[in-house]
């Protein structure tokens, strides 16, 4: 396991407080300005998955109302909404400086049989031969301002691989669909909720950007302010994220200062195994 993952894992390990009430680590994750969507709500997962051990989510919805700080722990309140027979519901609150930063729902299924059916899988080249991420940050490190260059090319705990990789720091207009391949060493031996857990941090990583494509934005072109404002998850089959899965995504929509994306990932094979939908700020920033 890498550094990265290693450090990955303990943001996931909550403390446990007291009944339904748990502390996560805010440093350590995807930027230091502001705690990455993802890892809160990978968090709040977690605080979820802590008291319904026997069920697996299979779906979560998720608000971010404030910025989180990195520097400083997260407080995770579980309200037990429901345990049904069939169906189990939680609801998480993230607190930080007394004020909520996220509201998630999660629901957990007992495991059924029924019809089946999905939608194929884009037929996009391998993973193999293709450079990764941390490669091609690498490539382009030598024009990154001295202030920017250590958070540039860190070490991240998933291996990326684009299907169609622009330049980071001045990308051309294009299609809004985007498609990687994607995977995390850590999740190897994990059960199938922190495999949930992984996932989910995982979902948020690149969704914002397939709505910045066909403007000619990344997050490295300072010309529009940028911020997750939900997410939306459906998980559809057990995942092992340690192998190669495809995050296929496109952006139907943007405007009025936000865009719309959606994904899917699949397993190399062709399952559909998760669903995500976001909307996120991509407001101008205007010149003074």
């Amino acid at each position: 396991m890498t550094d990265a993952g290693s450090v990955l894992l303990n943001l996931l390990d909550l403390e446990e407080l007291d009944t339904n009430l748990y502390r996560g680590v805010g440093s350590g994750g995807e930027t230091p300005m502001r705690i990455y969507g993802g890892q809160v709500i990978a968090q709040a997962l977690a605080a979820a998955y802590a008291s319904v051990p026997e069920r697996l989510c299979h779906s979560l919805h998720a608000y971010f109302i404030r910025p989180g700080d990195p520097s400083k722990p997260v407080i995770y309140e579980v309200d037990p909404a429901r345990d049904g027979g069939s169906f189990t519901t939680r609801r998480v609150t993230a607190i930080q400086n007394g004020r909520q930063i996220l509201n998630l729902a999660a629901s957990f299924h007992l495991v059924e049989s029924g019809w089946e059916h999905q939608h194929e899988m884009p037929d996009v080249p391998a993973p193999d031969g293709l450079l990764s991420r941390d490669e091609l940050h690498r490539q382009h490190a030598h024009r990154i301002a001295e202030d920017q260059y250590a958070e540039f090319i860190k070490e991240r705990p998933f291996e990326i691989r684009d299907i169609e990789p622009r330049d980071p720091l001045d990308p051309e207009i294009t299609s809004d669909i985007n498609h990687m391949w994607i995977r995390m060493e850590a999740a190897k031996g994990a059960g199938p909720q922190l495999q949930h857990v992984l996932m989910a941090y995982a979902s948020d990583f690149g969704l914002l950007g397939s709505a910045l494509r066909p403007h000619g934005l990344t997050w490295h072109k300072p010309e529009a302010m940028t911020a997750s404002l939900d997410h939306a998850m459906w998980f559809h089959a057990p995942v092992q994220f340690e192998n190669w899965h495809l995050y296929t995504m496109d952006s139907p929509f943007g405007g009025g200062g936000r865009g719309f994306n959606r994904g899917s990932i699949y397993t190399q094979d062709g399952q559909l195994v998760a669903s995500v939908a976001q909307e996120g700020l991509m407001r101008p920033i205007k010149e003074r």
